[in-house]
């Protein structure tokens, strides 16, 4: 049989298929679906430092091909998550990615080095969170605010630091050359893209925030084009996103030169979905002969 594990960073995972934040809860939720072992790791929900209720109104949306979510990173706060839900992560087999997110960079910083302090494997830095010292705008937009952003989070953080790229960014190559630039020891991409959506009874938009953020099949090829972009730029691991259901979906992200992937709106769709598109990468290794993930890494870059 094929071979799936990934060296990531020091750390040897079992697979390319690792759950994405805010899709998979804290783990627990799926454990009783599917042997959640088979996976590279596990996502933990988006934390902040403090704990966060998160918008009101409505938080779903469907499209016909995707998903519309103004969630708001509701969470329980990092020192909740490290006293509660943190231990029960610990407890599934797999690695942990701690999602941290913020406001402004002194709660990245106190989050960062919380977390640090514990055993999760992985901080993976959400830099599409609103700057509230800057009016609002995501850091994750501009290189420079990213630059800041990541390199004080990585002064003060003792874990492989993954930075979590918004498809909002300028221009997402310089973006990720300012991330690694900055410290970071990998990427992960993309975030979910800004959407909209009205109410034709009501003649008003869906969401309170009027825009929101979109994922599902229907971002899979921009964010296909986005991850190619920054895997040519950089010379990190880059964990690709957006839009895989299947295990197809997840050999074009691997063969644009990933060196993992997450799973997010799949799960809502189809809750074993990690363990399947597993499943589905190892069956097409088999029939191609396929040993290790190494042998196709990147092959698409000819």
């Amino acid at each position: 049989m094929s071979d799936l594990h990934v060296d990531f960073l020091g750390k040897r995972l079992a697979g390319p298929v690792i759950p994405a934040s805010g899709t998979f809860g804290f783990g627990e939720e799926y454990a009783d679906m599917y042997d959640l072992s088979v996976l590279g790791g596990i996502c933990s929900k988006g934390l902040t430092l403090n704990g966060k209720y998160g918008n009101e109104g409505e938080r779903l949306y469907e499209t016909p091909a995707g998903l519309i979510n103004s969630i708001g990173l509701q969470n329980p706060g990092v020192r909740h998550f490290i006293a509660e839900e943190l231990p029960r992560m610990l407890t599934l087999g797999t690695a942990v990615f701690a999602n941290l997110g913020g406001s402004c960079i002194e709660d990245y910083e106190e989050g960062a080095q919380l977390l640090s302090e514990t055993a999760v494997d992985f901080i993976e830095l959400n830099i599409s969170c609103p700057n509230v010292k800057q009016g609002g705008i995501a850091y994750g937009i501009r290189p420079d605010s990213a630059k800041e952003v990541v390199s004080r989070v990585k002064a003060v953080c003792k874990k492989p630091l993954v930075v979590k790229l918004s498809p909002q960014a300028e221009d997402i190559a310089r973006m990720a050359e300012a991330c690694v630039e900055a410290g970071a020891d990998a990427l992960s991409l993309v975030n979910t893209f800004q959407a909209c959506a009205i109410d034709i009874e009501r003649r008003k938009p869906v969401f309170n925030n009027l825009f929101a953020g979109l994922s599902g099949p229907a971002v899979k090829p921009i964010a296909l084009r986005m991850v190619w972009q920054a895997v040519g730029a950089v010379d990190v691991p880059v964990i690709g996103l957006g839009g895989i259901t299947t295990g197809a979906d997840a050999l074009e992200f691997i063969m644009a030169g990933t060196a993992a992937v997450q799973v997010g709106t799949a799960n809502f769709m189809d809750p074993r979905a990690g363990g399947r598109i597993t499943a589905e990468i190892g069956q097409w290794m088999d029939r191609h002969g396929v040993k290790n993930l190494d042998e196709i890494r990147g092959c698409a870059r000819g």
